[in-house]
């Protein structure tokens, strides 16, 4: 039985350690500054020059390059606290931000843990004890597993009990990461295999739970906050509906298009959650809505969420500071939600190739160059010259916009997503681009988003009009400026074909291609190859499934392209640069 938890120390704070990287640790950096408070850094080995070391006031090594040997490593965690004299440590989200065992472990070394009790994190981080109290409190909830599954046949019996799809979820954890959905039978034993990997990759623990899952749902967040004093407040909601496998792009405060009576559920459900839990920090609560006005109660993300400066923007607060007065054993600065002050986007700026399945793109960032203007913030973790790194998530940054109103933020959006450059790596802005110009998402009548709506009806051919509107710069393209009637165009030369003609004008020598590569199965990611599907020599079908890769958090399947005998070039566990052949496929 565990020891009870120790409260966070009713005094002020004065070195805060930050137990992440990132564009969360900078956010932190700044909260600490502005609150008077000093930061303490800590960084894997790839981080060395990583923003977020360079801003703190004191950064201390941990050695490592994988999350393992470093941002998940709390014995060196602690280590560094304690060798920098830091008296709070912050989590950020993800990592270690919602390990209950890691939050008492910093209160058991006399330090305060800016966030939720340990025991509350074990109540609701657990997904199927959060359901119970869910429950408890008369907030609606679709079916579920009592317990957490232990085999992929418990997850058949309950899909052929209730019926598909299925969620198959991360009990500890969240972001997701470690969740899966099961449209078809021959689906579900792969996704649970699939659901547990990441998790255990992402928090160290693979428990999973199954539930109903509602088709085409809209993903609605309240934000909450507690203090010590016993007072929660809902601070408002958002929408963050427009996912891709999970994973949020684009979030939206306050929630568009909701009756009135929507959002008093979701406020009362979640007011009821936090009070029930004794809620104290930041905290998330969310929920689904069904296209029949279905509410269903979904998680409870124990953490500060990555989409929170939509809810700062339009609440006036600031949820870091005042997670710091509360860690002090101050009130809560308000003591109901705020109303809403005008509308604000939330575009998360992820080192991904969209127009190739939102593939991750690790490598160096030539040129950061992020716009400016009314309505317009900027939350990074890099700059240019910086390096996006293949062993952690693929966000740079998060770019947020406001307005008095969703039609003016929308249009401040389009204008800053014109206007950001990014070179050196692919990042997802031709997708935002195109999604601020799509009706579905930008209607003034009605919001026809859902979870999978990238997936079921976002056509990729308008990532090309998204990839238009500001003009390619990636490398191997030599550009230069010209003015054609009064306007301005940017013109461009692959640097290859220029390369082709030597100092004297002659054209070099162009060697012809060749079929050597034919079969090849090329890694297309930077990344780590987690596991062959098939053993060397066997024979493949185009199309199937022959190797999984991980890279930023995210696994990737690679197909075979064609029909032959497949020979594996490269090791389970063997870190690959993108292009490179990992397998030959000899065509029969």
């Amino acid at each position: 039985m565990n020891a009870p938890d120790a409260p966070n120390a009713p005094h002020p704070l004065k070195k805060v350690l930050i137990a992440n990287r990132g564009e969360i640790a900078v956010r932190i950096i700044h909260a600490c500054r502005d609150y008077g408070v000093t930061s303490v850094a800590v960084y894997a080995e790839g981080d060395l020059d990583a923003l977020h070391v360079q801003l703190a006031d004191e950064a201390f090594a941990l050695g490592g390059e994988r999350p393992a040997e470093s941002y998940l490593s709390i014995d060196r965690i602690l280590d560094v606290a304690r060798r920098a004299g830091a008296d709070a440590i912050h989590p950020g989200y993800g990592f270690l931000s919602e390990r209950a065992d890691f939050a008492r472990a910093v209160q058991q070394a006399g330090l305060t843990w800016i966030g939720p009790s340990p025991d509350t994190i074990d109540v609701l981080g657990d997904k199927v004890q959060a359901r119970r109290l869910a429950l408890e409190v008369g907030a609606p909830l679709a079916r579920g597993t009592e317990d957490p599954v232990t085999t992929a046949e418990e997850v058949v019996a309950f899909a052929e009990e209730v019926g598909l799809p299925i969620a198959i979820k991360a009990a500890f954890g969240g972001g997701g990461r470690g969740l899966r959905v099961a449209w078809r039978m021959d689906e579900v034993t792969e996704s649970y295999h699939a659901a547990v990997r990441e998790a255990e990759a992402a928090f160290g623990r693979g428990e999973c739970f199954v539930e109903q899952y509602l088709d085409q749902p809209r993903h609605i967040e309240a934000q909450i906050m507690g203090d010590h004093h016993g007072n929660v407040v809902v601070v408002g909601t958002r929408d963050c509906s427009l996912q891709r496998r999970n994973q949020k792009l684009v979030e939206e405060a306050p929630a568009p298009f909701l009756s009135d009576e929507q959002r008093q559920r979701i406020h009362q459900a979640a007011h009821d959650i936090g009070t029930r839990a004794g809620y104290v920090s930041a905290g998330t609560v969310e929920f689904l809505l069904g296209r029949d006005d279905t509410l269903s109660f979904l998680e409870v993300n124990t953490r500060l969420q990555v989409e929170h400066p939509v809810t700062e923007e339009t609440a006036g607060v600031d949820l870091v500071i005042e997670q710091l007065r509360i860690a002090e054993g101050q009130p809560l600065s308000f003591t109901k939600t705020p109303a809403p002050r005008g509308h604000s986007f939330e575009f998360r700026i992820n080192a991904e190739d969209a127009a190739k399945g939102f593939l991750p793109t690790p490598g160096p960032v030539e040129a950061f160059r992020p716009p400016t203007g009314a309505g317009v913030r900027l939350d990074t973790g890099v700059e240019s010259g910086g390096r996006v790194s293949g062993h952690f998530d693929s966000l740079m940054a998060k770019l947020i916009v406001t307005g008095a109103t969703r039609a003016q933020a929308i249009a401040r959006a389009c204008r800053a997503l014109e206007h950001f450059e990014i070179d050196g790596v692919a990042s997802v802005l031709p997708f935002h681009r195109a999604v601020m110009a799509h009706p579905d998402f930008t209607g003034e009548a009605r919001f026809d988003v859902h979870t999978r709506w990238i997936e079921t009806v976002f056509d990729a051919d308008a990532l090309e009009w998204g990839a238009r509107q500001r003009p390619s710069t990636e490398p191997g393209m030599l550009h230069a400026m010209i003015d054609i009637d009064g306007k301005r165009h940017r013109v461009g030369l692959p640097t290859a074909l220029l390369q082709q003609l030597a100092p004297n004008g002659a054209t070099a020598a162009v060697e012809e291609p060749t079929d050597a590569n034919a079969g090849s199965v090329t890694a297309p990611i930077s990344g780590t190859l987690l596991a062959w599907q098939v053993e060397d020599g066997a024979r493949v079908n185009e199309g199937d499934v022959i190797a999984i890769m991980e890279a930023m958090k995210m696994e990737t399947q690679i197909t075979a392209e064609t029909a032959g005998t497949v020979a594996l070039r490269a090791e389970t566990g063997e870190t690959l640069e993108a292009g490179h052949v990992m397998a030959q496929i000899t065509p029969e």
